[in-house]
């Protein structure tokens, strides 16, 4: 906390505002399965976690339509569904859940510093950092129009609904031809829309997609928009922007898949946690510890790789047993 010295008493109306300071053992920041997780069992340890749920509430499957890959459900479940299951159980076991954004942190010392909403200072025995990654988008109107209804930033999230239908992928990177290459297994046709005249993808990406044959790359071309009446019908592309060749081309697909990269939702906390090159946070492999003892992390903003539902709550159990033990060993 700031110590404010004027040489002068100030009158009350110049005292500078004093942040709220609050002290408690387990401290959760996001609110998506890992988040969630995490509070359910840290909650069931008696750790009487308190859970900010950051901007977007329920994390990135609350911009999905139908989950069918969770176990657990069956007949499937919307995202914001299941991330409303999740929130009642934390909140049955007595997770204090509430909303506000991470604006600063302060790891230096035994004691976890984390500011929210630049007025609210945690002071954490423990901390749970869950703050999830976010999908990078081309920045076209379109992506938000036809969010959940035909554009996807994750294949083996979504592909299953596109089953013998034809689909687009945006990328030239090693996810793009991942997620081609997945797709190519369930749909029909896969149009690989790659800006450049070459792909950035490693060599034997490369030869995976070269060998399929019912993925069809498009060089040197950029998605510009998308058209459809009750969902994503087509696209609408520009080929050789910028050159005599210029043309626009329409291509109808029933999906649009991004797989141009997320980024990790790490900033706030990297001048304490090691990160790799991309900002994911590095945790001590088979555990959720990071370099500062007493903070951890789990889902998305650790895991590079995966990046699916069920493995980010199975780091989220990580994450509170791991924060529950390190207490038990702190406190003995």
């Amino acid at each position: 906390m700031e110590i404010f010295k004027p040489l002068d008493l100030p009158s009350d109306s110049q005292k500078p505002e004093i942040e709220n300071t609050e002290k408690v053992r387990c401290l959760i920041i996001g609110s998506g399965p890992a988040g969630y997780t995490a509070a359910i069992y840290a909650a069931r340890a008696n750790l009487k976690p308190v859970l900010y749920t950051g901007l977007q509430m329920g994390g990135q499957l609350t911009t999905t339509t139908e989950v069918e890959n969770f176990p657990g459900y069956p007949g499937g479940i919307t995202g914001p569904e299941m991330m409303e299951d999740f929130k009642k159980q934390a909140e049955r076991f007595g997770t204090d859940i509430r909303f506000g954004i991470a604006t600063k942190a302060d790891f230096s010392g035994s004691v976890h510093k984390v500011t929210f909403d630049d007025s609210m200072v945690i002071e954490a025995e423990t901390v749970i950092i869950a703050t999830g990654a976010t999908a990078r988008y081309l920045g076209i109107d379109a992506e938000s129009r036809y969010a959940g209804m035909g554009v996807s930033a994750c294949a083996t999230c979504d592909g299953f609904f596109y089953r013998g239908k034809d689909v687009a992928v945006v990328g030239g990177g090693d996810t793009a031809a991942e997620e081609a290459t997945y797709l190519a297994g369930l749909c029909r046709k896969i149009y690989l829309v790659v800006r450049r005249n070459v792909l950035r993808a490693s060599k034997a990406m490369q030869q995976k997609v070269f060998n399929t044959t019912n993925i069809e790359v498009l060089w040197e071309h950029q998605a510009i928009d998308l058209y459809g009446e009750n969902g994503v019908e087509g696209m609408v592309l520009v080929k050789k922007k910028g050159t005599p060749e210029e043309e626009i081309v329409r291509i109808p697909v029933d999906g649009f898949f991004l797989a141009i990269g997320h980024t990790p939702n790490s900033d706030v906390f990297r001048d304490y946690l090691e990160t790799n090159e991309a900002g994911y946070i590095k945790t001590i492999p088979g555990t959720s510890r990071t370099n500062i003892p007493g903070v951890f992390a789990a889902g998305d903003v650790q895991d590079p790789v995966y990046r699916q539902a069920v493995t980010a709550a199975g780091s989220g159990c990580m994450a509170a047993i791991d924060a529950e033990r390190y207490l038990s060993e702190k406190h003995n």
